[in-house]
């Protein structure tokens, strides 16, 4: 049978998650390297229209997949570099810490200690769409108020919230694992592990920006 045809197997979705997320250090660790920080911008945009691409043509495009891979690396690349520059060694400590973050939340999926239900799923989906209205909310005050409602300013606030955000990211880590779960039940075309990979990907990417961010305000004197 063709290979697109058979359907997926777990070590599809680790295989396609492991070249994308591999894809995307190699192009963040380039960038961050060669000083290429301008870099970050463009490579957001191109990362954002693809990824929009993906999601409303429900894609499983290795190709498509693989750019957005490699230009979200490109941008955290970018952005973790220039902050890298006043925080020695903080880019390096937001990958273990997402790495961690990843594999915690794989043995909490694995093991069954929190299930994902319906239940779950609606309670979640709240939860992402309150921290991002929150997040609207403060950037448009910050054009009126210094610093907006003061959870992105670095104090206690924008600790607590950070680690709100990074529990909610963390948290959708395993909808995606479902997602693989369940596409492995229901017997998806292997080609399926691409668009598995791309949701992964996004949280990740997520995640790691969130854990960033956190660790600057832990780091300001």
């Amino acid at each position: 049978a063709d290979a697109g045809q058979r359907p997926i197997t777990v070590d599809d979705i680790v295989t396609k998650t492991a070249i994308t997320a591999g894809a995307a250090i190699i192009a963040g660790g380039l960038t961050a390297w060669s000083g290429l920080y301008v870099l970050a911008l463009p490579a957001f945009i191109v990362g954002f229209v693809v990824s929009l691409i993906i999601v409303f043509k429900q894609s499983s495009n290795p190709a498509l997949v693989m750019t957005y891979s490699i230009a979200e690396g490109i941008a955290l690349g970018g952005i973790a570099g220039l902050i890298n520059l006043q925080y020695p060694g903080i880019a390096f400590q937001a990958l273990i810490g997402t790495v961690g973050v990843l594999v915690g939340m794989l043995v909490v999926y694995k093991t069954g200690a929190v299930k994902v239900t319906p239940r779950f799923t609606k309670w979640l989906m709240g939860a992402l769409i309150g921290v991002v209205v929150l997040m609207l909310v403060n950037l448009i005050a910050g054009f009126f108020l210094p610093g907006g409602f003061g959870l992105r300013d670095g104090g206690p606030l924008a600790i607590i919230f950070s680690l709100v955000v990074i529990g909610v990211a963390a948290f959708s880590l395993l909808l995606d694992f479902d997602m693989a779960d369940q596409a492995v039940r229901a017997g998806a075309p292997a080609k399926f592990a691409w668009y598995i990979a791309f949701g992964l990907m996004t949280t990740l990417v997520w995640l790691y920006i969130e854990i960033l961010r956190l660790l600057t305000y832990l780091r300001q004197d």
